[in-house]
């Protein structure tokens, strides 16, 4: 073969690798492997690096490595707090009311809405998810996935593995022995160690612990943890909520009141509370609170500790491997989660220890270490930025926008200063009211429509017969149960953040924030406007809508 043949044939080759691959058109070294690594409720508050009142007892020292040798996104929001619903808006770059996933019981459907894990191997990336997966239907764009079914169990989790049957929701797998974090990062680092396009394609590998969900289990190394330790106190934890509206008053989970988690412990020690029992034996109510309080923080933080332990065992493989350098390496949670702070468990509420979720990334060729972002970030953000790192654009269809610009060090001068959020499911299981709002840098607008109201439901529905929908499709809708739950007081509630960081005081009735509340009512229903989620389909909400000042 004469030289300059030779020569013309090798370049067309170098040519349809750098520009085929099914969209992908960077060349090979620009493109970082990810590793996405998800915990399921890990708070911010409960991550050292954001220096919360947990900061000396958090046991977090490999999570906070990503910060130290990296980025710490102090902005960044869940767009619907709560876990499927996170989880489909992760994957497929959208608000819930596009991709279809509202509540815990909606099915994502990965084939007909956009799906960063098919970008990703249209990409040329091998792809795999193991843990907690919680969308229901099987995982599609993946080349592998060894998943739990539903929430999954703390010891001897099963785990469903790609080339077995598959059956939705909580049915199916093989138990795995040991601990639940344990078996995951045990398979995860073994899908790395012997993946088949190991040395011909960048990985992206999406690794969910079920930890630290409820109900919290640890492992047994870590009983003692905390033991004769005092877990700070939030200074909300016996808030007075008279500022607060009626749509928001006297509801949720809480600590002290007498629907709360402090009297499941007294009635139900090893349900809620399965690693032992809490005496409260002559306390008074303070008393009673303040101990359920210690439990519940240090049974949380214990799985939490499950947690660190994991990530640094693939951050020392990514070390001993070579791959440190390549790698992009993200931490998060699908949302925030309340630690007794306004006297709430759960998460749920637009209020911040629940809106905000951790993210800390880590990318050594371009991620300056040690450092710290407070633009806004949402969770339809990740599919479109992941994708930018993999020389892909993004779906026009999702919603979100890259901002790998930002984790570069320079914001687009056009960036978002609004982020906008809805909870749908009305009184379940926490009776927590549905409400959607919008959040600045500085102020929190937020609607309590009190309403139970979803796409599969009629949208005719009224107050008056609400309850005569059929239970079968209440139930699949959102778990409502026989009956849609009785709707509660609409109110508006404004929280100024420069003065006021931890949301005690609401001061949308105080008349000098009353240009604020004008302005922000009509960023409000813009936004709605421009994202598709207008209330135009629920006549009832646009009905309480009118009615409220």
């Amino acid at each position: 073969m004469r030289r300059r043949t030779f020569l013309q044939r090798i370049g067309m080759v170098t040519a349809a690798w750098c520009t085929g691959a099914r969209g992908w058109s960077q060349s090979r070294p620009t493109r970082p492997n990810i590793l996405f690594i998800m915990a399921d409720d890990h708070t911010w508050q409960a991550v050292a690096s954001y220096g919360s009142r947990l900061k000396e007892v958090c046991p977090t020292s490999n999570i906070d490595r990503i910060a130290q040798e990296g980025m710490m996104l102090k902005n960044c929001f869940c767009t619907n707090s709560i876990c499927t619903p996170s989880r489909a808006s992760i994957l497929s770059g959208q608000y819930s009311h596009k991709n279809g996933v509202y509540t815990l019981a909606d099915d994502w459907d990965p084939n007909h809405r956009p799906n960063l894990a098919i970008k990703m191997q249209e990409a040329n990336y091998e792809t795999a998810v193991i843990g907690k997966w919680h969308l229901h239907t099987e995982p599609q764009g993946f080349d592998y996935y060894h998943v739990l079914p539903g929430q999954g169990e703390y010891f001897d989790p099963k785990l469903k593995e790609k080339g077995k049957p598959w059956q939705d929701h909580n049915a199916g797998g093989q138990i795995h022995r040991g601990y639940c974090a344990d078996v995951i990062m045990d398979q995860t680092l073994k899908w790395l160690k012997t993946r088949p396009a190991q040395g011909q394609k960048p990985f992206f590998l999406m690794c969910h612990f079920k930890a630290p969900h409820g109900l919290w289990e640890y492992p047994s190394r870590h009983e003692h943890l905390f033991d004769g330790v005092d877990i700070p106190e939030p200074p909300s934890l016996f808030e007075d909520k008279s500022d607060r509206s009626p749509g928001s008053r006297d509801y949720g989970s809480t600590l002290s009141t007498k629907n709360s988690i402090r009297n499941r412990v007294k009635r139900m020690e090893n349900d809620w509370w399965p690693t032992g029992k809490l005496d409260t034996a002559g306390m008074t109510d303070q008393e009673m609170t303040r101990a359920a309080y210690q439990k519940y923080l240090k049974d949380y933080l214990r799985c939490v500790a499950a947690i660190n332990d994991n990530v640094g065992r693939i951050l020392d493989y990514l070390d001993r491997s070579g791959l440190t350098t390549n790698t992009l390496v993200i931490y998060t949670g699908d949302q925030g989660m309340f630690l007794g702070e306004h006297d709430h468990v759960d998460k749920r509420w637009m209020f911040e220890e629940s809106l905000r979720m951790p993210f800390l990334v880590r990318y050594p060729r371009e991620i300056p270490a040690n450092s710290i972002n407070d633009d806004i970030i949402n969770n339809v953000d990740f599919a479109p930025t992941l994708l930018d790192y993999a020389g892909m654009k993004a779906p026009t269809a999702m919603q979100g926008r890259s901002f790998r610009a930002i984790l570069r060090g320079h914001a687009p001068p056009d960036w978002r200063q609004v982020t906008y959020y809805r909870y749908w499911m009305h009184r379940a299981h926490h009776d927590v009211p549905a409400h959607y709002g919008i959040r600045t840098k500085r102020y929190k607008l937020i609607f309590f429509y009190g309403l139970a109201v979803h796409p599969k439901l009629n949208q005719k529905q009224s107050r008056g017969n609400a309850s005569r929908q059929d239970p079968k499709l209440l139930h699949q809708v959102s778990g409502w149960g026989n009956k849609l739950p009785d709707p509660t007081p609409a109110a508006y509630e404004l929280y100024d953040l420069e003065k006021d960081p931890h949301e005690l005081m609401n001061v949308y009735h105080d008349p000098t924030y009353g240009e604020v509340v004008k302005r922000l009512k009509q960023k409000l229903f813009q936004i709605k406007l421009e994202l598709g989620d207008t209330d135009e389909p629920y006549p009832a909400l646009m009905h309480i809508r009118e009615q409220v000042n």
